[in-house]
Protein backbone atom coordinates (compact mmCIF):
# COMPACT_ATOMS: atom_id res chain seq x y z
CA UNK A 1 0.00 0.00 0.00
CA UNK A 2 1.61 3.32 -1.05
CA UNK A 3 1.93 5.53 2.04
CA UNK A 4 3.20 9.10 2.28
CA UNK A 5 3.78 10.91 5.57
CA UNK A 6 5.14 14.24 6.73
CA UNK A 7 8.72 14.28 8.03
CA UNK A 8 9.53 13.16 11.57
CA UNK A 9 8.18 15.35 14.38
CA UNK A 10 11.62 16.90 14.82
CA UNK A 11 11.69 18.13 11.22
CA UNK A 12 10.34 21.54 10.22
CA UNK A 13 6.81 21.20 8.84
CA UNK A 14 4.36 23.80 7.71
CA UNK A 15 1.42 23.02 9.95
CA UNK A 16 -0.41 20.33 11.87
CA UNK A 17 -2.65 19.38 9.00
CA UNK A 18 -2.89 16.00 7.28
CA UNK A 19 0.10 13.91 8.29
CA UNK A 20 -0.39 10.87 6.06
CA UNK A 21 -1.78 9.84 2.68
CA UNK A 22 -2.56 6.42 1.29
CA UNK A 23 -3.42 5.57 -2.30
CA UNK A 24 -5.89 2.69 -2.23
CA UNK A 25 -8.88 4.46 -3.76
CA UNK A 26 -9.01 4.70 -7.59
CA UNK A 27 -9.06 8.51 -7.40
CA UNK A 28 -5.98 8.48 -5.20
CA UNK A 29 -4.16 6.11 -7.52
CA UNK A 30 -4.97 8.38 -10.44
CA UNK A 31 -3.60 11.36 -8.50
CA UNK A 32 -0.40 9.47 -7.66
CA UNK A 33 0.13 8.63 -11.32
CA UNK A 34 -0.40 12.27 -12.25
CA UNK A 35 2.20 13.32 -9.67
CA UNK A 36 4.73 10.90 -11.14
CA UNK A 37 4.20 12.47 -14.55
CA UNK A 38 4.46 16.08 -13.35
CA UNK A 39 7.25 15.83 -10.77
CA UNK A 40 10.30 15.39 -13.05
CA UNK A 41 9.29 18.24 -15.37
CA UNK A 42 10.25 21.19 -13.18
CA UNK A 43 6.99 22.94 -14.07
CA UNK A 44 5.18 25.18 -11.60
CA UNK A 45 2.42 23.19 -9.88
CA UNK A 46 -0.87 24.40 -8.41
CA UNK A 47 -2.47 22.01 -5.90
CA UNK A 48 -6.13 22.61 -5.07
CA UNK A 49 -8.23 21.00 -2.39
CA UNK A 50 -9.91 21.47 0.96
CA UNK A 51 -7.95 22.00 4.15
CA UNK A 52 -6.72 18.71 5.56
CA UNK A 53 -6.49 16.81 2.27
CA UNK A 54 -2.71 16.49 2.37
CA UNK A 55 -1.58 19.19 -0.05
CA UNK A 56 1.73 19.68 1.75
CA UNK A 57 2.45 15.95 1.61
CA UNK A 58 1.77 15.99 -2.13
CA UNK A 59 4.11 18.95 -2.58
CA UNK A 60 6.89 17.18 -0.69
CA UNK A 61 6.39 14.05 -2.79
CA UNK A 62 6.67 16.09 -5.99
CA UNK A 63 9.94 17.50 -4.66
CA UNK A 64 11.22 14.04 -3.72
CA UNK A 65 10.53 12.74 -7.23
CA UNK A 66 12.17 15.71 -8.93
CA UNK A 67 15.80 16.39 -9.90
CA UNK A 68 15.85 18.93 -7.03
CA UNK A 69 15.38 16.26 -4.36
CA UNK A 70 18.84 16.86 -2.87
CA UNK A 71 18.19 20.59 -2.47
CA UNK A 72 15.96 22.31 0.14
CA UNK A 73 12.20 22.01 0.36
CA UNK A 74 10.82 25.15 2.02
CA UNK A 75 7.15 25.45 3.00
CA UNK A 76 5.43 28.74 3.75
CA UNK A 77 1.83 29.39 4.78
CA UNK A 78 0.87 32.66 3.08
CA UNK A 79 -1.99 33.17 5.50
CA UNK A 80 0.25 32.96 8.57
CA UNK A 81 1.87 36.39 8.15
CA UNK A 82 0.45 39.89 8.33
CA UNK A 83 0.45 42.07 5.22
CA UNK A 84 3.38 44.04 6.64
CA UNK A 85 5.55 40.97 7.26
CA UNK A 86 4.83 38.77 4.26
CA UNK A 87 7.15 40.69 1.90
CA UNK A 88 10.06 40.45 4.32
CA UNK A 89 9.39 36.74 4.85
CA UNK A 90 9.25 35.94 1.15
CA UNK A 91 11.98 38.20 -0.20
CA UNK A 92 14.14 39.00 2.84
CA UNK A 93 15.38 42.34 4.16
CA UNK A 94 18.56 44.27 4.86
CA UNK A 95 19.60 45.63 8.22
CA UNK A 96 17.70 48.81 9.02
CA UNK A 97 15.05 48.23 6.35
CA UNK A 98 12.36 48.77 8.99
CA UNK A 99 12.05 49.16 12.73
CA UNK A 100 13.34 46.02 14.37
CA UNK A 101 15.43 44.87 11.39
CA UNK A 102 18.70 44.69 13.35
CA UNK A 103 20.18 42.05 11.07
CA UNK A 104 19.98 41.25 7.37
CA UNK A 105 17.84 38.20 6.65
CA UNK A 106 17.32 36.12 3.55
CA UNK A 107 13.75 35.39 2.50
CA UNK A 108 12.12 32.08 1.75
CA UNK A 109 12.96 32.32 -1.94
CA UNK A 110 16.66 32.54 -1.15
CA UNK A 111 16.36 29.77 1.46
CA UNK A 112 14.93 27.46 -1.20
CA UNK A 113 17.72 28.22 -3.70
CA UNK A 114 18.14 25.26 -6.04
CA UNK A 115 15.20 23.47 -4.48
CA UNK A 116 11.43 23.83 -4.11
CA UNK A 117 9.37 26.59 -2.50
CA UNK A 118 5.89 25.55 -1.40
CA UNK A 119 3.46 28.45 -0.93
CA UNK A 120 0.41 27.13 0.88
CA UNK A 121 -2.88 29.08 0.95
CA UNK A 122 -1.68 31.33 -1.84
CA UNK A 123 -5.23 32.58 -2.25
CA UNK A 124 -4.73 34.52 1.01
CA UNK A 125 -1.84 36.54 -0.44
CA UNK A 126 -2.65 40.29 -0.54
CA UNK A 127 -3.07 41.80 -4.01
CA UNK A 128 -0.02 44.01 -3.58
CA UNK A 129 2.13 40.98 -2.84
CA UNK A 130 0.65 39.12 -5.79
CA UNK A 131 2.11 41.80 -8.08
CA UNK A 132 5.56 41.42 -6.52
CA UNK A 133 5.37 37.63 -6.62
CA UNK A 134 4.50 37.74 -10.30
CA UNK A 135 7.53 39.91 -11.01
CA UNK A 136 9.79 37.49 -9.11
CA UNK A 137 8.48 34.55 -11.12
CA UNK A 138 8.96 36.42 -14.38
CA UNK A 139 12.39 37.89 -13.66
CA UNK A 140 13.73 34.95 -11.61
CA UNK A 141 15.24 37.31 -9.08
CA UNK A 142 14.34 38.91 -5.74
CA UNK A 143 15.21 42.25 -4.19
CA UNK A 144 15.36 42.34 -0.41
CA UNK A 145 13.58 45.11 1.47
CA UNK A 146 16.00 47.98 1.91
CA UNK A 147 18.20 46.87 -0.98
CA UNK A 148 18.50 47.77 -4.64
CA UNK A 149 20.52 44.71 -5.59
CA UNK A 150 18.68 41.85 -7.31
CA UNK A 151 19.51 38.32 -6.20
CA UNK A 152 19.08 35.64 -8.93
CA UNK A 153 17.03 32.66 -7.82
CA UNK A 154 16.64 29.11 -9.10
CA UNK A 155 13.55 27.80 -7.38
CA UNK A 156 10.70 25.54 -8.40
CA UNK A 157 7.40 26.90 -7.13
CA UNK A 158 4.54 24.73 -5.90
CA UNK A 159 1.45 26.63 -4.75
CA UNK A 160 -1.62 25.32 -2.96
CA UNK A 161 -5.01 26.75 -2.09
CA UNK A 162 -8.39 25.77 -0.71
CA UNK A 163 -9.90 28.79 -2.49
CA UNK A 164 -11.49 28.55 -5.91
CA UNK A 165 -9.06 30.80 -7.79
CA UNK A 166 -11.30 31.00 -10.85
CA UNK A 167 -13.94 32.66 -8.69
CA UNK A 168 -11.35 34.76 -6.88
CA UNK A 169 -10.07 36.11 -10.21
CA UNK A 170 -13.60 36.94 -11.34
CA UNK A 171 -14.25 38.79 -8.08
CA UNK A 172 -11.03 40.78 -8.35
CA UNK A 173 -9.39 39.14 -5.34
CA UNK A 174 -6.67 37.32 -7.27
CA UNK A 175 -4.66 38.55 -10.22
CA UNK A 176 -5.47 36.83 -13.48
CA UNK A 177 -1.88 37.07 -14.77
CA UNK A 178 -0.52 35.43 -11.61
CA UNK A 179 -3.17 32.73 -11.83
CA UNK A 180 -2.07 31.77 -15.33
CA UNK A 181 1.56 31.89 -14.22
CA UNK A 182 0.83 29.39 -11.44
CA UNK A 183 -1.62 27.21 -13.31
CA UNK A 184 0.90 25.31 -15.45
CA UNK A 185 0.27 21.88 -13.96
CA UNK A 186 -2.75 21.43 -11.69
CA UNK A 187 -3.35 18.69 -9.16
CA UNK A 188 -6.68 18.34 -7.37
CA UNK A 189 -6.42 16.71 -3.93
CA UNK A 190 -9.77 14.97 -3.44
CA UNK A 191 -11.59 15.29 -0.14
CA UNK A 192 -11.54 12.19 2.06
CA UNK A 193 -15.24 11.55 1.41
CA UNK A 194 -14.41 11.41 -2.32
CA UNK A 195 -11.87 8.61 -1.84
CA UNK A 196 -13.69 6.20 0.51
CA UNK A 197 -11.30 3.30 -0.11
CA UNK A 198 -8.58 5.32 1.66
CA UNK A 199 -10.55 5.78 4.90
CA UNK A 200 -9.96 2.40 6.56
CA UNK A 201 -6.28 2.11 5.54
CA UNK A 202 -5.67 5.58 6.99
CA UNK A 203 -7.57 4.66 10.15
CA UNK A 204 -5.40 1.54 10.53
CA UNK A 205 -2.26 3.60 10.05
CA UNK A 206 -3.28 6.09 12.74
CA UNK A 207 -4.27 3.23 15.05
CA UNK A 208 -0.76 1.82 14.78
CA UNK A 209 0.87 5.23 15.11
CA UNK A 210 -0.95 6.32 18.28
CA UNK A 211 -0.99 2.99 20.05
CA UNK A 212 2.82 2.93 19.74
CA UNK A 213 3.08 6.47 21.11
CA UNK A 214 0.76 5.56 23.97
CA UNK A 215 2.47 2.25 24.70
CA UNK A 216 -0.74 0.31 24.13
CA UNK A 217 -1.09 -3.18 22.68
CA UNK A 218 -2.43 -3.51 19.12
CA UNK A 219 -6.07 -2.52 18.63
CA UNK A 220 -8.55 -3.26 15.86
CA UNK A 221 -11.70 -1.60 14.56
CA UNK A 222 -14.96 -3.47 15.04
CA UNK A 223 -17.37 -3.88 12.15
CA UNK A 224 -19.58 -1.19 13.67
CA UNK A 225 -16.67 1.22 13.92
CA UNK A 226 -15.63 0.59 10.32
CA UNK A 227 -19.18 1.15 9.10
CA UNK A 228 -19.41 4.41 11.04
CA UNK A 229 -16.11 5.66 9.65
CA UNK A 230 -17.22 4.86 6.10
CA UNK A 231 -20.58 6.59 6.60
CA UNK A 232 -19.14 9.86 7.88
CA UNK A 233 -18.69 12.84 5.51
CA UNK A 234 -15.34 14.01 7.00
CA UNK A 235 -15.62 17.80 6.72
CA UNK A 236 -12.19 17.99 8.40
CA UNK A 237 -10.71 15.38 6.05
CA UNK A 238 -7.59 13.43 7.09
CA UNK A 239 -6.79 15.64 10.05
CA UNK A 240 -10.26 14.97 11.47
CA UNK A 241 -9.81 11.22 10.96
CA UNK A 242 -6.49 11.31 12.81
CA UNK A 243 -8.06 13.13 15.76
CA UNK A 244 -11.00 10.70 15.85
CA UNK A 245 -8.69 7.67 16.01
CA UNK A 246 -6.44 9.30 18.63
CA UNK A 247 -9.44 10.08 20.85
CA UNK A 248 -10.91 6.59 20.36
CA UNK A 249 -7.69 4.97 21.60
CA UNK A 250 -7.79 7.16 24.69
CA UNK A 251 -11.25 5.99 25.77
CA UNK A 252 -11.71 2.50 24.29
CA UNK A 253 -11.56 -0.58 26.50
CA UNK A 254 -9.49 -3.61 25.63
CA UNK A 255 -8.07 -4.20 22.18
CA UNK A 256 -11.10 -3.09 20.14
CA UNK A 257 -12.28 0.32 18.98
CA UNK A 258 -16.08 0.24 18.69
CA UNK A 259 -18.53 2.69 17.11
CA UNK A 260 -19.39 4.49 20.41
CA UNK A 261 -15.68 5.25 20.87
CA UNK A 262 -15.64 7.40 17.72
CA UNK A 263 -16.29 11.07 18.42
CA UNK A 264 -17.32 12.30 14.97
CA UNK A 265 -17.84 15.90 13.93
CA UNK A 266 -21.38 17.21 13.69
CA UNK A 267 -20.38 19.83 11.10
CA UNK A 268 -22.18 19.39 7.77
CA UNK A 269 -20.23 17.70 5.01
CA UNK A 270 -19.86 19.34 1.61
CA UNK A 271 -20.45 16.33 -0.55
CA UNK A 272 -22.72 13.32 -0.66
CA UNK A 273 -25.68 15.68 -0.82
CA UNK A 274 -28.38 14.62 1.61
CA UNK A 275 -30.98 13.98 -1.08
CA UNK A 276 -33.04 10.83 -0.75
CA UNK A 277 -33.29 8.55 -3.81
CA UNK A 278 -36.97 9.47 -4.16
CA UNK A 279 -36.26 13.21 -4.19
CA UNK A 280 -33.34 12.72 -6.54
CA UNK A 281 -35.58 10.78 -8.90
CA UNK A 282 -38.23 13.52 -8.78
CA UNK A 283 -35.65 16.15 -9.62
CA UNK A 284 -34.36 14.11 -12.54
CA UNK A 285 -37.92 13.63 -13.79
CA UNK A 286 -38.59 17.38 -13.69
CA UNK A 287 -35.37 18.06 -15.58
CA UNK A 288 -36.23 15.43 -18.17
CA UNK A 289 -39.57 17.15 -18.78
CA UNK A 290 -37.78 20.47 -19.32
CA UNK A 291 -35.37 18.80 -21.75
CA UNK A 292 -38.33 17.50 -23.76
CA UNK A 293 -39.88 20.98 -23.93
CA UNK A 294 -36.79 22.52 -25.55
CA UNK A 295 -36.98 25.50 -23.18
CA UNK A 296 -34.78 28.31 -24.55
CA UNK A 297 -31.83 29.35 -22.38
CA UNK A 298 -32.48 26.36 -20.17
CA UNK A 299 -29.48 26.81 -17.90
CA UNK A 300 -30.36 30.43 -17.15
CA UNK A 301 -33.97 29.41 -16.51
CA UNK A 302 -32.99 26.69 -14.03
CA UNK A 303 -30.50 29.00 -12.34
CA UNK A 304 -33.15 31.71 -11.92
CA UNK A 305 -35.70 29.28 -10.48
CA UNK A 306 -33.10 27.87 -8.08
CA UNK A 307 -31.91 31.24 -6.81
CA UNK A 308 -35.44 32.66 -6.45
CA UNK A 309 -36.66 29.56 -4.60
CA UNK A 310 -33.66 29.56 -2.24
CA UNK A 311 -34.06 33.28 -1.58
CA UNK A 312 -37.71 32.93 -0.57
CA UNK A 313 -36.97 29.74 1.40
CA UNK A 314 -34.46 31.76 3.43
CA UNK A 315 -37.06 34.48 4.04
CA UNK A 316 -35.26 36.88 1.68
CA UNK A 317 -31.99 36.76 3.63
CA UNK A 318 -29.09 37.09 1.18
CA UNK A 319 -26.42 35.71 3.53
CA UNK A 320 -28.44 32.61 4.35
CA UNK A 321 -29.28 32.13 0.67
CA UNK A 322 -25.57 32.22 -0.19
CA UNK A 323 -24.80 29.66 2.51
CA UNK A 324 -27.63 27.39 1.36
CA UNK A 325 -26.48 27.43 -2.26
CA UNK A 326 -22.77 27.28 -1.42
CA UNK A 327 -21.90 30.44 -3.37
CA UNK A 328 -20.89 33.94 -2.35
CA UNK A 329 -23.27 36.68 -1.27
CA UNK A 330 -21.93 38.81 -4.13
CA UNK A 331 -23.24 36.31 -6.67
CA UNK A 332 -26.59 36.01 -4.91
CA UNK A 333 -26.98 39.80 -4.82
CA UNK A 334 -26.09 40.14 -8.50
CA UNK A 335 -28.59 37.46 -9.51
CA UNK A 336 -31.37 38.94 -7.36
CA UNK A 337 -30.86 42.35 -8.95
CA UNK A 338 -30.88 40.70 -12.39
CA UNK A 339 -34.16 38.93 -11.61
CA UNK A 340 -35.76 42.05 -10.10
CA UNK A 341 -36.04 40.60 -6.61
CA UNK A 342 -34.12 43.56 -5.14
CA UNK A 343 -33.51 47.09 -6.48
CA UNK A 344 -30.60 47.48 -8.87
CA UNK A 345 -27.46 48.85 -7.22
CA UNK A 346 -25.02 51.45 -8.47
CA UNK A 347 -22.07 49.83 -6.74
CA UNK A 348 -18.86 49.45 -8.69
CA UNK A 349 -18.73 46.04 -10.40
CA UNK A 350 -16.36 43.31 -9.14
CA UNK A 351 -15.98 44.87 -5.69
CA UNK A 352 -16.57 42.31 -2.94
CA UNK A 353 -19.40 43.05 -0.51
CA UNK A 354 -18.76 41.81 3.04
CA UNK A 355 -21.22 39.40 4.58
CA UNK A 356 -22.89 40.70 7.71
CA UNK A 357 -21.61 37.73 9.70
CA UNK A 358 -18.18 37.22 8.25
CA UNK A 359 -15.68 38.07 5.50
CA UNK A 360 -16.81 38.12 1.91
CA UNK A 361 -16.49 34.99 -0.18
CA UNK A 362 -15.75 35.17 -3.87
CA UNK A 363 -17.45 33.65 -6.85
CA UNK A 364 -18.29 34.42 -10.44
CA UNK A 365 -21.37 32.34 -10.97
CA UNK A 366 -23.52 29.48 -9.85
Amino acid sequence: MPLLTLPTPNAAVLSIRAKALVFEDPRSKELLQRIRQVAPSGATVLITGETGTGKEILARHIHDLSPRRERPFVGVNCGAFSDTLVESELFGHERGAFTGAVHAKEGWFESAQGGTLFLDEIGDLPLGMQVKLLRVLQEREVVRLGSRTAVPIDVRLIAATNVNLDEAVAAGHFREDLYYRLNVATLAAPALRERPDDILPLASYFLGLYRQRMGRPPAVLTTGARDRLLGHLWPGNIRELENVIHHALLICHGDEVDAPDLRLSTLPGKAKANISPAKSSSLETALAELFEQNVPNLFEHIEEVLVRAAYHHCEENQVQTAKLLGISRNVVRARLMQYGEIPNSTRTPNVALPDVDGPAQVASGV
